[in-house]
């Protein structure tokens, strides 16, 4: 399904991004590098099938945390920038994994948020009641194993990226602040006062943070967060010219997969297994797939989510 919005002023044309510009803009991750890998695969193909001038593939934030495979997720996604034109976004999930590092005492409050597990997938486990010095030394661990690039990754994410006439952010904005003065807390953390806010804004703004069962397109606003990390569901939006459309979720593309994703000799498995198998040869060699392949599999024919 493709969706226009309506003007933001009755003297304006509907919102679009610059000609030549295709934005493919994908919610929030945690963890789910499972769901990761095969979005990262329809992007390719997409843009395989169906050539833009300028491809640009913007990641709304909450990388880690929650899901199992926060590591994995951000080698992924930095394999993903050498292979494409990408802009990461900071979700406030990044902020507690870089705020542990600065002030150890904060770790019962990102296990709150499910650090523990970004913890686990780094080959870290802390103990069920740790002391001030256990929180000290963890942070001391962590910084460790955290690989150099990883951390650049982490301390460059922008909070906010404006592509024509449409603002990608990972909450929202706080209504009547212009966009230079808001703060950042407001920007990965708002939800009511944004989120209720019935009038439009300087630019359309595209965010998560906040899950729904399904991308909600509103006049204003686009939410596609879609809670992969307990529903399943990874979404990816794309706007071109004037026309918005939503990818088909991970779960019907896992299941289109399964010709495709291994190597000749590697069992074809279960839907994650396949996305483990695409997610190594992705960061392998992004630009693998030849051809025949694309034009077996056109992911703008996938089944509609059900």
């Amino acid at each position: 399904m493709v969706w226009k919005l309506p003007s933001l002023q009755s003297d304006r044309q509907r919102p679009q991004v610059p000609e030549g510009v295709r934005v493919y803009a994908v919610g929030d991750i945690h963890g789910r590098a499972d769901l990761l890998a095969p979005v990262l695969l329809q992007i390719e193909i997409d843009i395989a099938l169906h050539p833009v001038r300028r491809p640009l593939v913007v990641f709304l934030g909450d990388y880690i945390d929650r899901g199992p495979d926060s590591k994995e997720v951000l080698d992924l996604l930095i394999a993903a920038g050498h292979a494409a034109e990408t802009v990461f976004l900071k979700g406030n999930h990044e902020t507690f994994l870089l705020d542990f590092l600065k002030d150890p005492t904060l770790l019962e409050r990102w296990r709150q948020f499910g650090g523990l597990e970004t913890l686990v997938s780094y080959g870290l486990q802390p103990p069920i009641h740790p002391s001030l010095d256990d929180r000290i030394a963890l942070a001391r661990t962590l910084a460790g194993a955290l690989p150099p690039s990883h951390r650049r990754f982490l301390e460059d994410l922008k909070t906010t990226f404006v592509c024509g006439d449409f603002l990608f952010v990972h909450a929202g904005l706080r209504p009547l602040v212009p966009i230079e003065q808001q703060a950042e807390e407001d920007l990965l953390w708002i939800r009511d006062d944004f989120l209720h806010w019935d009038k439009a804004f300087d630019k359309v703004v595209v965010h998560g943070h906040t899950p729904v069962l399904e991308p909600d397109i509103r006049f204003n606003r686009i939410n596609i967060d879609t809670g992969a990390f307990a529903t399943g569901r990874l979404s990816c939006l794309t706007i071109e010219a004037a026309e918005i459309g939503v990818l088909a979720d991970a779960r019907h593309w896992l299941g289109a997969l399964p010709d495709i994703a291994a190597a000749p000799g590697e069992p074809l498995q279960d839907p994650q297994t396949i996305a483990a198998i695409h997610a190594r040869r992705l960061k392998e060699n992004p630009r693998l797939y030849d051809a025949n392949t694309l034009a077996r599999l056109d992911p703008r024919q996938c089944p509609a989510p059900s």
